[in-house]
């Protein structure tokens, strides 16, 4: 199953990416992506908000569709700012040496991340 997670991103990851240099006027992920980083960003925080919310309420449906809501706008966003998912990967594998499958990343344990940071690139 996890495999099958990790490719269904990195499909659903590269479609976002043919998608972006579309017309914003008839694709949505193009739309999006013209959008530019803060208005993605915000378009993620309020699909997180939404997981919560309908979790909060119960609502089992609505936090299933609300959460691949949410994994599209995340994908979204990495393909915006050139991450690739083999780097949230091998992240979280570098995560589960340290602190187990289950463990979190003490706070302030992003700094201690060997990804490179990459220069943003620039959209018409």
């Amino acid at each position: 199953m996890a495999g099958r997670m990790c490719d269904s991103i990195e499909r659903l990851h590269a479609a976002i990416r043919r998608a972006a240099d579309g017309d914003p006027r008839l694709d949505r992920t193009a739309k999006l992506m013209q959008g530019g980083i803060p208005k993605m960003a915000k378009k993620l925080a309020e699909e997180a908000v939404e997981v919560g919310l309908e979790a909060v309420q119960g609502e089992r449906r609505a936090v299933v569709a609300a959460s691949v809501d949410c994994i599209y706008h995340l994908t979204a966003l990495w393909a915006r700012l050139g991450v690739e998912p083999h780097e949230i990967w091998a992240e979280m594998a570098r995560r589960e040496r340290l602190y187990g499958i289950a463990g979190k990343a003490p706070k302030g344990g992003a700094g201690d991340c060997a990804l490179p940071s990459v220069a943003l690139p620039r959209r018409r």
